[in-house]
Formats: C-alpha cells, sequence, structure tokens
C-alpha cells in the first residue's frame, strides 16, 4: 500500500469575508523557533491594505446598525467555535511558539474567555458609557457612544492568539470594523482565527486580516482616509510617532503600543477608545 500524502494547509489573506493570496504573489516562510518549516504565509502588500480597508469601509453600516444584543449573539458564537476548535489552536501555539502544551492550552483559553468577556459587553456599554444629562430646561439631553467606523490594528507581535483577540474584540463590540496586521512570527493563529469568523455569523468585512509586515503596512494603514482609528498595541518596535503624525493628518484616533504580558488587558477603555459621543435633545412635552 502506497503512503498517503497529507495535505498542506495554504494560509492566505482573510478580505471582506474571502481568503485570497497576496495581489503581489509574495509569501514568506514561517518556522519554529528551531529554524524548521511550518508553512507559506501569504506577505500583504499595500494595494492589499488598501483593499482591506475598501471592505472594512463597506462593512460599517451593516454591522453598526445591528442592535447591540446581536453583536452579542454574534459575537458568542465566534467563542464557541473558538471552543470547538480548541485543540487544534493549540497545537498550532506549541508548534509557531515552541510553548508547552499546557502553556498555549492557557493561552487559548484566555482568548476564549476574552472573547466571551467582550461579547457580554455589546448591550450593556452604553448604560455605562451613555448618560442622561441634566439641563435647566423642560427637555431630555442624552449623550450616546456609537462607532468610530474603521480601526486599523497593528497586533501584539510576541503572542500568537491571545494579543490579536485581545486587539480586535473590544472595537468589535461597539460596532467597528477591523483591519488587524497579525504576529509576522506567529501568523499561522491569525489565519485559523479567519476561518473561525467566516464560518460563524460574522459578515464579511467586519474583520479583515492582514499577514506580513507590520512595518511595511502600518503607514499605508495609518495614513488612509477612512481609517478612523488605529490601534497601535503591537508597534512598539516600528516608529510608531510618525505613524502617530500621519494619523494626524486626516484626525484619526490613536491608541500607543503597549509592552509586555499584560498588553491589551480586557478593559471598558478598549471598549470606548474608538466611539464618538452622540449628544441628542428632546423636549420633555408638547403642552
Amino acid at each position: 500500500m502506497s503512503k498517503r500524502l497529507t495535505v498542506p494547509k495554504t494560509y492566505k489573506l482573510y478580505i471582506g469575508g474571502a481568503f485570497p493570496r497576496s495581489e503581489s504573489g509574495r509569501t514568506y516562510e514561517v518556522v519554529t523557533t528551531k529554524g524548521d518549516f511550518l508553512a507559506n504565509a501569504a506577505l500583504a502588500s499595500r494595494k492589499d491594505a488598501r483593499d482591506a480597508v475598501t471592505a472594512a469601509r463597506g462593512a460599517v453600516k451593516g454591522w453598526s446598525g445591528a442592535t447591540a444584543y446581536n453583536r452579542g449573539q454574534v459575537l458568542y458564537r465566534v467563542a464557541e467555535i473558538l471552543e470547538g476548535r480548541r485543540a487544534q489552536f493549540i497545537d498550532e501555539i506549541v508548534q509557531q511558539t515552541g510553548a508547552s502544551a499546557g502553556a498555549a492550552a492557557v493561552e487559548v483559553d484566555e482568548a476564549i474567555d476574552r472573547w466571551v468577556w467582550y461579547a457580554g459587553w455589546c448591550d450593556k456599554f452604553g448604560q455605562v458609557a451613555g448618560n442622561g444629562n441634566p439641563v435647566a430646561g423642560p427637555y431630555f439631553n442624552i449623550s450616546v457612544p456609537e462607532p468610530t467606523g474603521v480601526v486599523g490594528v497593528i497586533a501584539p507581535q510576541d503572542t500568537a492568539l491571545v494579543g490579536l483577540v485581545s486587539a480586535i474584540a473590544p472595537a468589535l463590540v461597539t460596532g467597528n470594523t477591523v483591519v488587524v496586521v497579525a504576529s509576522q512570527r506567529f501568523p499561522l493563529s491569525a489565519i485559523s482565527l479567519a476561518e473561525v469568523l467566516a464560518t460563524s455569523d460574522v459578515p464579511g468585512g467586519v474583520v479583515n486580516v492582514l499577514t506580513g509586515s507590520p512595518g511595511e503596512l502600518a503607514p499605508w494603514i495609518a495614513s488612509h482616509p477612512d481609517v478612523h482609528g488605529l490601534d497601535l498595541v503591537g508597534a512598539g518596535d516600528l516608529d510608531w510617532v510618525d505613524l502617530q503624525i500621519a494619523a494626524a493628518e486626516t484626525l484619526t484616533r490613536v491608541l500607543p503600543p503597549e509592552n509586555g504580558p499584560g498588553a491589551a488587558a480586557p478593559s471598558l477603555d478598549r471598549i470606548t477608545a474608538f466611539t464618538e459621543t452622540k449628544t441628542v435633545w428632546h423636549t420633555k412635552s408638547l403642552i
């Protein structure tokens, strides 16, 4: 009997709900900590980044227009699928990072738990971040948080999954859409997460995943006029001051880099970071 050949997995980009190769045709090798070959990942170009922003921009209306309760249901479904594919993510993290199976399991469980935590905030953050304001007159004056729009994210570069989830999930809670540059060293978990998103109820374009060089992609995302928020949590090794300057040209809100194991820790501040406050006046009575 002849020996069966396995089917190697092709790790592509995730843009607009589809899995294209880089338009440039470029790839790069993903290796283990010992230098052994693991896979070829797509090396995204600036054209891929622009395509991802276009897809994210097109998805803003539908995602932000969904009810907060519905967004919470959709995000919780992602956590359910992550739980079902837990063993796959553990195996990928072990292969990429050289971590023990136990340590990888801790990272995957933490990523799932954080996703659930953020999903639970979808129909609650507005009550905490909004306000009924006292005014001198017979009026209701209400402040309501609304999504900023498209958020560009440079994911933490030193983790395979938990940092990625910690940066993506809070932006989605409020109705933003995301273009994320995954960890260049550990990109395989990001594309596997994209597969989870594609097989859940998250509409195409709401999350777009790019793999490759943050140094090459970040300037184009930061300066893009249709990017309304920029999370530089994983950009500590880049010239992130220049990225802030580029973002300032279009009045893009920016979160600075964070370092260490506590980077992108779950918080309400990360949820509200990319929201705008709309204030509504309404008469108490017309009589």
